[in-house]
């Protein structure tokens, strides 16, 4: 790989996608290692992940945003439930309904393997920033994200249009 600096803004572009992919790779190697450490498999993570980022929901809900089927998110609960790291809690408010959250055990488990560590490296690149290009940064991430989303969708279409064709 050359280190030259790009001349071209083509050569940006090549050079920046390259640079998301390594990081894309790096970030799925972490993923792999904090899974092992965890003792649970990728999809159980990322079901975890969702529920330490926005709280406890439904298990539809976690079907939803894991893009998983219901019958698949059962298994992933009872999955994380057996590990520790989520529980079935009533609703507040319906008690026919039942919540799943993670448990205080998951948030340490992240914290441990995650955040502390995450952010005694990401601070001081951090600090060599402005708040002005964080906010670049941040934005970048956030549009990246919905590209790849965008992708995503178009990719599940093709896989569908694929299936059409050989049925």
């Amino acid at each position: 790989m050359s280190r030259e600096p790009p001349r071209t803004r083509e050569e940006l572009y090549t050079q920046l996608g390259g640079e998301v992919r390594a990081s894309q790779r790096a970030t799925d190697v972490v993923d792999e290692l904090i899974c092992q450490l965890l003792g649970i498999n990728r999809t159980d993570a990322r079901c975890l992940d969702i529920l330490e980022q926005y709280g406890s929901m439904s298990a539809g809900d976690l079907a939803e945003a894991s893009r998983l089927t219901t019958g698949a998110i059962t298994a992933v609960i009872d999955r994380l439930e057996r590990a520790g790291l989520a529980r079935r809690v009533p609703h507040p408010t319906d008690r026919r309904r039942v919540l799943v959250e993670p448990t205080p055990e998951a948030y340490a488990g992240a914290f441990e393997l995650m955040v502390e560590p995450m952010i005694a490296l990401w601070r001081p690149l951090g600090d060599r920033y402005t708040d002005d290009e964080l906010r670049l940064f941040i934005d970048f991430t956030r549009r990246g994200r919905e590209i790849q989303e965008r992708h995503a969708e178009w990719l599940r279409i093709r896989l569908r249009e694929r299936g059409s064709r050989s049925a």
